[in-house]
């Protein structure tokens, strides 16, 4: 079979043409699970199976059974279309940033009375291109921090809508008065708003003298708490929020990139340059497939499409093509051949190597140990396992079930994919539980054609293997299913598998300590999320179980009745005048089946 698959691989490359374009590579089942661009499409294909690789690289090699390609005009398009097939495929092998957050900014609203908050993730945000943006901050309590002296120094509108009288600010000298519109001076306004926007520029003096003002005054006037206040505020800009100035003769406006590679790992340092000022850095390692460059590319754009502000200029290493990087991001990237910037960009690149090389042992035994783990999972289930999908439950006192997933790639967990479900009002014990989460689970990836796991996970023992499995079979799916089973202590002792056969695992093994990791990330996911709902009160809670009441229903109904109580003695016409008839018939069947 492998030669077959290399002697299809090996024909089917001798008809590439030498063009630019975008290639995918696909696994048994079709699935596409590395996305790359070439210049030349020919000769990077080969490389994937003519050279000696290694690492994670080698992973992926192992796993392509076919691929395919699209030749593009230039190298421009293949960039957009590579991009374009990565978000829409979401491959294993390609670059994911560690997580979905984007930097905290700093928003100055350009209202007519503006108001300053900490926002992160700009491409949601409505509007933007009428307010400010101060940032990145790497810190986001420095951020806060910042917000709030700039709200105690000056009067900014705190309210998100102005209200019909002035508040408790207004009274306490933090507020102007915007509720009494005609009490505003919009040169003093305008004013304040310049002086802010020069602080958050980095220049404190202004701030710091008002302080040291206001600091004295209290003094003076024996108002010692005041006047302490004050200077834990002075400390806080003078300390706290203090940047580092570096030694520029131009008050540059730009990110820089610089990296360090080695094994198939890249380290990378971004230096956030505002206003000549060293803003702030941020690092990061990844395990990449393929050229480093095109790695490297692939995550600067995927560091700005997370939401991040592309600034005016960015800098890169030399061997970076800064036309195409440029054309895609719509800004100035240049290359810094002398002088400040490019012993600045030196300085990157020393900082990344100096990081990789701290953790370059540790990250190699994790491998080892991870990479160690999945063949003796290999072994024990009869193939190669890449998906992992588990699942466990929550509930409280047998009521209000709900259930959480959680998905790994290669034993490393894949927060996109983890979801969420809340279970049906006469569910009251963990089998049924369960029965409901794996067929909804599956049926969704049968209808809508999902990628499938390699493996299914449940905890317990050989009851939940056989009723997971019956919900698999029925739905005419062929994934594995074992179970984790609990000893007398609690404690997870060994392996159930779909033939119900006990396999015991050495409890010092890898193997048993990944699994061990899967099994408390997913128990403590359900359990965040049962938490969650129980937060928001109990009459929320029940209302977050019932199947058609979403987010804006709920709200409706909570502000109207406010409890549970008054839901019951409410009359059915008055609910549906708010939900729909059926939402409402399952409201009220879900109210009969807990009180049953």
């Amino acid at each position: 079979m492998e030669n077959s698959i290399k002697e299809h691989i090996k024909e089917k490359l001798s008809l590439v043409p030498e063009l630019p374009g975008s290639y995918q590579m696909k696994n048994k089942d079709g699935i596409i699970i590395y996305v790359g661009k070439a210049k030349n499409l020919k000769r990077r294909l080969k490389s994937y199976f003519t050279r000696t690789v290694t690492g994670k690289t080698l992973m992926l090699v192992n796993d392509i059974v076919d691929f395919e390609y699209i030749v593009t005009n230039t190298e421009l398009e293949s960039l957009i279309l590579e991009i374009t097939l990565i978000k829409k495929y979401d491959p294993k092998y390609n670059i994911l940033l560690k997580d979905d957050k984007s930097y905290p900014y700093i928003e100055l609203t350009d209202d007519i009375y503006p108001t300053l908050n900490v926002v992160r993730n700009l491409n949601r945000k409505k509007n933007k291109n009428k307010s400010k943006f101060f940032g990145p901050y790497p810190n986001v309590s420095a951020a806060r921090k910042t917000v709030d002296v700039v709200n105690r120094v000056y009067p900014l509108r705190k309210c998100n809508h102005l209200g019909k009288d002035v508040c408790l600010y207004y009274h306490i000298g933090e507020c102007l008065g915007y509720c009494k519109m005609d009490n505003i001076d919009l040169n003093e306004l305008n004013k304040m708003k310049q002086e802010i926007i020069a602080f958050l520029n980095g220049n404190k003096e202004i701030i710091s003298k008002r302080l040291e003002s206001d600091m004295n005054k209290a003094s003076e006037q024996m108002n010692y708490e005041k006047a302490l206040e004050l200077k834990n505020m002075l400390d806080d800009i003078n300390v706290t929020l203090a940047k580092q100035r570096i030694d520029l003769n131009n008050n540059y406006n730009l990110d820089l990139f610089g990296f360090y590679n080695e094994n198939n790992y890249l380290s990378i340092q971004v230096f956030f340059i505002r206003d000549g000022i060293l803003f702030g850095h941020h690092s990061d390692i990844i395990n990449y497939v393929g050229d480093e460059n095109e790695s490297f590319l692939e995550y600067i754009i995927k560091y700005y499409e997370k939401g991040n502000i592309v600034p005016k200029e960015i800098l890169v290493p030399e061997m970076i093509d800064v036309d195409i990087l440029s054309s895609y991001l719509s800004t100035k990237v240049n290359i810094p051949k002398r002088g400040d910037l490019k012993n600045l960009l030196n300085l990157s690149i020393s900082n990344a190597k100096m990081v990789l090389d701290e953790k370059m042992s540790s990250l190699k035994r994790n491998d080892d140990a991870r990479l160690s783990a999945l063949k003796d999972l290999e072994k024990i289930i009869g193939f190669p396992v890449h998906r992992i999908e588990t699942f466990d439950n929550s509930h409280l006192f047998g009521t209000f079930y709900v259930a959480g997933m959680v998905v790994f790639d290669d034993l490393l967990p894949n927060k996109n994919l983890y979801r969420k479900f809340k279970i049906s009002a006469d569910v009251k014990d963990d089998l049924s539980a369960m029965k409901e989460v794996i067929y909804r689970r599956y049926f969704k990836v049968l209808m809508e054609n999902l990628d499938k796991p390699d493996l299914i996970i449940v905890d317990g023992g050989e009851l939940q293997v056989s009723v997971a499995k019956d919900i698999i079979d029925s739905l005419g799916l062929n994934i594995k299913i074992i179970g984790l089973k609990k000893n007398d202590k609690h404690r997870t002792s060994c392996i159930v598998d779909s033939d119900l056969n006990i396999i015991d695992i050495d409890p010092k093994s890898n193997l048993f300590l990944f699994l061990t990791k899967i099994q408390d990330e997913v128990h403590n996911y359900a359990i965040s999320y049962h938490r969650t709902i129980k937060a928001h009160g109990m009459l929320s809670s029940i209302l977050d179980m019932v199947d058609g009441i979403g987010e804006v229903r709920k709200k409706e109904l909570l502000k109207k009745y406010g409890s549970l109580k008054k839901i019951k003695e409410a009359d059915p016409k008055d609910i549906e005048s708010i939900i729909s008839k059926s939402a409402a018939d399952n409201l009220f069947n879900y109210l009969k089946n807990i009180e049953s």
